[in-house]
């Protein structure tokens, strides 16, 4: 076992960062930062859309202001939901045929970190192109960029390593044979009823509306957290909770290189990789949640204690998080969608009840707010590692499959 880890090892050692497969991870890192960019855009430039139509500057030489006909824009909204929805899902079943198991965390995690670079760059760059070129500025930007990202994405990327014609034979047969063991073939039936007895899957779902819990209160009113308990200044506020999604961001594309030298030689299993890589952003982030009341008064051990949970909690993304691609990659694109039905659904309530309680009381409200996700975190990271596995589940085989 030791002799195949380090054959494995070695050969992708020689493939490197700029190989194809990292080529195609930084194309989809571009394109979730693209897709975040706009999202964040849209909440930047509201204000200024709502609020003023003549903002100075070269592109804003119209003065109409935005169209008055809300089911039109309640439309353009629902189909901007609907591409950004399939680009999230679709893109981890890259992965089934691209990922190496040895490489696998690090290319999502590169992946993936454009979500959080694209919030980073447009929080400190949006508001000021704003208030100097205009709110269509903003759009104009990020939109580019979005295009630009199309025009890498067809010529470059493809299905899976043997048709892509710019690899290398080496790099493709290091590929071809990593994954030789493993089903890549999607599944066209589903095993509902299997997939609903399945523990290990549940684990997975449990924990993406707890860990969510936390993490869209955290994204929604990080700001306004700043601003009105750390009693920093509106600039700063933008600024510091921008700096904060950095460090989540290094702190993701750090958390994929250690999961996959642990796995590579061979220190833990990939379940225990898994399992420590969701302790650990749990139980950091939790202690930093009920700690963070009793330091209010002091922004600078505040801030701190916010980094170090920024950058903790993003070893979930090589625990829990992808965990499904390892219990049932034939189906990476459906439980890829079924759990962010999961992690929506937990924003939508956490972020009302959030609301709700920093509404009643401002004093305690904050206390309430990080005592709950506390609890409702711990919660999922007892039953995620109660059930949690990372080896192909019987049902996710193609001998097993049955019709719906």
């Amino acid at each position: 076992m030791s002799d195949w880890y380090s054959s494995k090892s070695s050969r992708s050692s020689e493939t490197g960062f700029c190989s194809v497969q990292h080529g195609l991870a930084l194309i989809v890192h571009l394109c979730n930062f693209s897709l975040n960019s706009q999202k964040m855009s849209l909440s930047i430039a509201m204000p200024a859309m709502v609020n003023s139509t003549a903002w100075p500057g070269p592109l804003n030489a119209s003065t109409e202001r935005p169209s008055a006909n809300s089911q039109d824009g309640w439309n353009e909204t629902l189909q901007q939901l609907k591409a950004v929805v399939m680009v999230l899902t679709s893109q981890y079943s890259i992965w089934v045929k691209w990922a190496p198991p040895l490489e696998k965390s690090q290319l999502i995690n590169i992946a993936s970190s454009g979500e959080l670079m694209g919030a980073f760059i447009t929080l400190l760059v949006g508001g000021f192109l704003c208030q100097t070129k205009g709110w269509p500025s903003i759009f104009y930007i990020f939109g580019g960029i979005g295009c630009a990202c199309s025009f890498l994405w067809f010529p470059l990327a493809y299905d899976d390593p043997i048709n892509h014609p710019f690899i290398s034979t080496s790099e493709k047969e290091y590929i071809v044979c990593s994954l030789a063991q493993q089903d890549c073939s999607p599944g066209w039936s589903l095993p509902i009823k299997a997939m609903i007895k399945s523990l290990p899957l549940w684990g997975i779902l449990v924990f993406y509306f707890t860990g969510f819990w936390t993490f869209n209160i955290l994204m929604a009113y990080m700001p306004t957290y700043i601003s009105s308990v750390l009693q920093a200044n509106l600039r700063d506020s933008g600024i510091l909770s921008a700096l904060l999604l950095g460090v989540a961001f290094i702190s993701t594309i750090l958390s994929g290189l250690l999961a996959d030298f642990l796995h590579s030689r061979n220190i833990f299993r990939l379940v225990t990789i898994r399992k420590l890589s969701t302790a650990i952003g749990v139980l950091v982030s939790s202690v930093v949640l009920v700690s963070l009341y009793w330091v209010r008064s002091s922004i600078s051990t505040s801030m701190g204690l916010l980094a170090l949970s920024s950058a903790t909690t993003t070893f979930c993304q090589t625990g829990a998080l992808i965990n499904f691609l390892d219990i049932a990659p034939r189906y990476t694109s459906f439980l890829r969608g079924l759990s962010q039905v999961f992690g929506h659904l937990s924003g939508a309530i956490s972020s009302t009840v959030a609301g709700f309680l920093i509404s009643q009381d401002s004093e305690f409200g904050w206390r309430n707010v990080f005592l709950i996700s506390v609890s409702i975190n711990m919660s999922g990271l007892v039953f995620y590692l109660t059930f949690s596995q990372a080896k192909v589940q019987d049902w996710a085989t193609e001998q097993t499959v049955t019709q719906l």
